[in-house]
């Protein structure tokens, strides 16, 4: 056992997000770093408002990300205290390959 978390591969997160009927892609980041760019279909909740993912039904499949996978661990946490079932940590938008909305 390591001390370091292997962390989760965001391109694949966002594969699996794409495949899963009624998901959301929830980006943790502040607006500011929303608006300089982010993943195409994804939905800005700042860490600091998360209570605002109520809005979503607890069964509803959650795709978290943030800038470097800090952020978007502390909000998966926080989302399944929130008694959401179905809460992914998928990593950082440092790692995504992908095409980026701006």
């Amino acid at each position: 056992m390591g001390f370091f978390r292997q962390q989760p591969d965001i391109n694949q997160g966002v594969q699996a997000y794409g495949a899963a009927p009624g998901a959301v892609l929830l980006d943790v980041r502040t607006p500011q770093e929303y608006r300089q760019g982010h993943i195409p279909g994804s939905e800005n909740i700042p860490l600091q408002a998360l209570e605002e993912a109520g809005r979503y039904p607890k069964d509803t499949p959650i795709f978290v990300y943030c800038h470097s996978g800090s952020r978007s661990r502390q909000a998966a946490a926080m989302l399944g205290a929130m008694g959401y079932t179905q809460v992914k940590n998928i990593g950082g938008i440092a790692a995504y390959v992908g095409k980026v909305v701006r």
